[in-house]
């Protein structure tokens, strides 16, 4: 730490900020129930997480991963095959390991939200009503009753670290919760759905794998975050990001 020349703000919103200092992440949360819930999930979870170096509230300090991140939403993934693969195999150890002992949110709510968020964008002149209410229509196959399993909750590809073939570590854990797994494999390969066929392989053959639900988790993951990206400085009209998602499901 002595040697160290800079601090890279990695990100920051108003409700969070992380800071790389050398080698440690330093994870700034005002809400003490996130950060709760990101160390139990990584306690539990199968799967490489970040070392927790030390934790004085708000402050979290983890170890930096090693390898690099799968890719990023909007421009082309590096990664190989193998690497997806991968990933995919990984999220199975997380989905077959016992469920959390905290809920996630239900159906319901999830569905309260979406509509919410779709009348926001309409009557905002956010987005055109035809491409809203079209994905609105998508978004149902994924509204249904479903088997719950340990999620990680928000599976971007940034969360997920690749060395070669190999997942050396997934980070941000603090939406982890009880949920639908095809939840999970839909935040991986939002905007990069040339890469579902690598993730389902590592996933294993046994997953009732519908494209509709797919499909309809990318409409419900889009349509919800874009008012919180835009009130956070994010841009989600950006090439490749949430909106062109939106219009590849039309």
């Amino acid at each position: 730490m002595t040697d160290v020349e800079q601090v890279e703000v990695v990100v920051a919103h108003q409700e969070r900020a992380t800071l790389r200092v050398g080698d440690i992440f330093l994870k700034i949360d005002a809400d003490r129930a996130r950060t709760d819930v990101e160390m139990a999930a990584m306690a539990l979870a199968p799967v490489p997480t970040p070392q927790v170096l030390w934790r004085n509230p708000p402050v979290l300090a983890l170890a930096a991963m090693p390898g690099v991140a799968l890719g990023r939403l909007g421009q082309p993934s590096t990664a190989s095959p193998g690497a997806w693969a991968a990933a995919g195999a990984a999220i199975r150890r997380l989905h077959d390991a016992p469920l959390p002992p905290w809920p996630g949110p239900d159906l319901e709510e999830i569905e309260a939200d979406l509509d919410r968020q779709c009348q926001w964008l309409i009557s905002n002149d956010v987005l055109p009503t035809d491409l809203v209410m079209r994905n609105r229509r998508v978004a149902d196959f994924a509204l249904r009753e479903w088997i719950p399993v340990f999620t990680h909750g928000d599976l971007q590809l940034t969360h997920v670290f690749v060395d070669g073939d190999e997942v050396t570590g997934v980070i941000d854990w603090s939406e982890a919760a009880r949920g639908d797994g095809l939840s999970d494999l839909a935040t991986l390969t939002l905007g990069h759905e040339e890469h579902l066929r690598d993730v389902v392989a590592g996933y294993g053959s046994a997953v009732d794998l519908d494209l509709d639900v797919v499909r309809g988790w990318w409409s419900v993951r889009s349509l919800s975050a874009i008012r919180w990206l835009l009130e956070h400085g994010f841009d989600p009209f950006a090439p490749g990001c949430e909106v062109d998602v939106l219009k590849a499901q039309m």
